[in-house]
């Protein structure tokens, strides 16, 4: 599995794109202002498109799926339906930061923890972690040793949780539960700022390492 990053948009929001390099199957993972560069990959590459998929429908995560679908008319939106409100007020969303956007496209499927999204012959198991947004998902391949984690944590931070539906606690509790739970060599990518692993975060991030050695390992 390749992935491959597109960032944008005054959030510096990164947009993702999975490709099965066996297939040339591949699917978008959030696509927020960088999804034009996106789509025109795909495009280019000649690549099969199969999904878009939220890790959270935050306006900056979301704010390109338009853009896919007006590339890619049929292609399907999962969504764990938790975040179903959150998607559905984007334009509230955009209102609070003073901006507006175009209302998108809905969801036409589930994201459901515990099961798998196959596309190629690659997979993606369903993590569920939420703290950031109450539906928020992380996308893991173990065998790439890579997982998309949205808002959850990033290179030595972790997600903010004073948004409506954020909660510290239940955040870290997923961040012990889905991140930390993963081996150290595993890379994660993360909704904003550069890629990192699992190894670097346990022991460099100023929010996880005072639980060094105790509940988080």
């Amino acid at each position: 599995m390749q992935i491959r990053t597109f960032t944008g948009g005054g959030f510096g929001e990164n947009a993702y794109l999975a490709v099965c390099e066996e297939t040339a199957a591949c699917v978008a993972v959030d696509p927020g202002s960088g999804a034009p560069m996106l789509v025109r990959a795909v495009q280019s590459e000649g690549l099969d498109l199969q999904a878009v998929l939220l890790t959270h429908a935050h306006l900056d995560h979301i704010e390109g799926v338009a853009d896919v679908r007006a590339a890619y008319p049929g292609v399907p939106i999962w969504l764990h339906p938790d975040d179903l409100a959150l998607y559905r007020g984007v334009q509230r969303q955009a209102a609070m930061f003073g901006l507006s956007v175009d209302t998108q496209p809905e969801p036409t499927d589930e994201l459901i923890p515990g099961e798998t999204f196959d596309f190629g012959a690659c997979r993606f198991d369903i993590a569920f972690a939420p703290g950031h947004a109450p539906g928020h998902v992380v996308f893991v391949s173990a065998p790439d040793s890579v997982a998309l984690v949205g808002d959850v944590v990033f290179q030595g931070s972790i997600g903010r949780t004073d948004l409506p539906g954020g909660d510290f606690q239940t955040l870290m509790a997923s961040i012990r539960r889905e991140i930390l739970s993963l081996p150290d060599e595993t890379i994660l990518y993360p909704g904003h700022g550069p890629a990192t692993t699992v190894g670097q975060e346990r022991v460099t991030n100023p929010f996880l390492v005072p639980h060094y050695g105790g509940e988080l390992v």
